[in-house]
């Protein structure tokens, strides 16, 4: 029995292993690919820019090459894989760039060229692509602010290229704007929430919850709302941001003879801080605010140990009375009021909205 249990933890441990340099073979592989494509868009756009007329370039060459290259590697490289190579060069040229001869000026000869410093590190360049060829596509799309955002997302959190799609059309970018930018500094408070420091780096402000099936007239108590968000947990936890993990449900507490019951717990690893969060169907009272302020209260009391931050407390409600939630809520508190939606808005919504501000 002890021999047989020996020979599961030693399968395991290998497996472990193998799957494990899988995943680094695909990493590596994937890399290369990417970086490959780089250096395909920069020979491309350094032809074109040696005297060719764009007109006959595009018309003409690109075809033969495409023609050429797919005879010998292939499909992958049609025209329009090959202009997409290009653009994908032109976009990230600069910020590859900059980061290579960053990260290289201490080995190489100062009055190096530049474009020489690029290709002598092409190592240290093929660090930063970390995603795939397919999210690239998807991104460079994008303006470079925009652009640079949702990359970090997805680095940071690994999305898969379905994630950041739900992500781009749930319009993130747009609501950390509305969330964090009531001051026109948006580059600082984007950089906090990749990295949040503090509570209201973390907290957004609407979250979008259309992975539960309720479309916009569907009927539902709050219980129904709470049961969907269990059921489909992993994706609220994406929803909800970095360093979330789940407590649990319907967390009860009791003093005086009184039992409460607070609707969901997260902890937060990157705040080290407790997230209560309490579901609400209309528009928040100050009664439910009151009532978060003393759930607060409860874990940071009795909860949460010394070495752990104040607990955040989040009234997740499907419509609010910012009046009435900036007027009840002390200048200096964890609590903070959200809307959910449960349906996709319209980047155009949003965009609105940011103009109002």
């Amino acid at each position: 029995m002890n021999e047989n249990k020996l020979s599961i933890n030693l399968t395991s441990t290998i497996k472990n292993l193998l799957e494990n340099a899988r995943k680094q073979v695909v990493q590596n592989i994937n890399t290369t690919m990417v970086y490959t494509y780089f250096e395909i868009g920069r020979v491309i756009v350094e032809y074109e820019q040696n005297g060719q007329k764009r007109a006959e370039y595009n018309s003409q060459t690109l075809k033969e090459v495409s023609k050429e290259l797919t005879k010998e590697f292939g499909r992958g490289f049609s025209v329009t894989n090959l202009q997409q190579m290009r653009t994908f060069y032109l976009s990230y040229e600069k910020q590859q760039t900059v980061s290579v001869i960053s990260a290289s000026s201490k080995n190489l000869p100062e009055n190096l060229p530049k474009d020489q410093r690029l290709r002598a590190n092409s190592e240290i360049s093929k660090m930063h692509f970390t995603l795939s060829w397919s999210h690239y596509v998807f991104l460079m799309r994008l303006d470079e602010r925009e652009r640079n955002f949702y990359e970090k997302e997805s680095q940071i959190n690994n999305w898969s290229l379905r994630e950041l799609k739900r992500q781009f059309d749930s319009a993130l970018f747009e609501r950390v704007f509305l969330s964090r930018d009531k001051q026109g500094v948006l580059d600082d408070n984007l950089e906090k929430y990749h990295f949040p420091e503090k509570p209201e780096d973390t907290v957004k402000d609407p979250y979008i919850l259309e992975f539960l099936g309720f479309d916009e007239v569907t009927s539902y108590s709050e219980s129904e709302l709470e049961q969907k968000i269990i059921d489909h947990l992993e994706h609220f936890l994406l929803e909800l941001g970095k360093g979330f993990t789940f407590v649990g449900r319907q967390q009860r507490f009791t003093f005086d003879d009184q039992h409460f019951f607070v609707d969901l717990v997260f902890y937060n690893r990157l705040l080290r801080c407790f997230v209560v969060i309490d579901l609400k169907l209309g528009r928040i009272k100050h009664q439910d605010i009151g009532q978060m302020l003393m759930y607060v209260n409860y874990y940071d009391r009795f909860v949460k140990t010394d070495e752990e931050n104040p607990t955040i407390g989040i009234l997740l409600a499907k419509d609010k009375n910012e009046t009435l939630v900036e007027i009840t809520l002390p200048e200096q508190s964890n609590v903070f009021a959200s809307e959910y939606k449960t349906y996709l808005p319209t980047k155009e919504e949003l965009k609105r909205q940011i103009e109002e501000v």
